[in-house]
């Protein structure tokens, strides 16, 4: 990815720096991503140590209106954190950025890329199932090895 690339829609969308960190967690908690079980700094410090190009944030009018952390572990290509400002939804701001995710992975030789939609949340599947993302059928399964402070409810374990 260059340092920064701009999109057709006027957003920029160049790698995360240190003073995006609480400008991106607003954005975050304005979209409903983040969780009590993971703390957002830490999940931006372990980010910033693995791949850090591949952590992006889109801007307009010099703010940020969207991030993606992205990954590629030589088998297969993930996303989380794809967040877009809610009053600026449904403009390709989301669609833009994964086809730069895309076509980084891609150049990187990554044959497939996955990603996770918490269970219920039929806006964010509509969109990805747009872009040509399927069910793969799959059942996920996790395990916390470190933690970061709170507990997850029951029902979410």
């Amino acid at each position: 990815m260059p340092d920064a690339v701009s999109m057709p829609n006027r957003m920029q969308i160049r790698p995360f720096a240190i003073a995006d960190t609480d400008p991106v967690i607003d954005l975050w908690h304005r979209c409903g991503l983040t969780r009590p079980w993971n703390d957002p700094h830490r999940d931006i410090a372990r980010k910033l140590t693995v791949q850090p190009e591949l952590f992006l944030v889109g801007e307009l009018d010099d703010r940020i209106v969207a991030s993606a952390m992205a990954g590629y572990d030589g088998h297969r290509g993930w996303v989380n954190y794809l967040a877009v400002d809610p009053d600026r939804r449904r403009a390709g701001l989301a669609g833009t950025l994964m086809a730069v995710i895309e076509a980084d992975l891609r150049a990187r030789g990554c044959p497939k890329l996955s990603l996770q939609v918490r269970a219920g949340n039929e806006q964010a599947l509509g969109f990805y199932r747009s872009l040509g993302y399927a069910d793969d059928r799959t059942v996920v399964l996790g395990k916390r090895l470190i933690s970061d402070g709170a507990d997850r409810p029951e029902e979410n374990r």
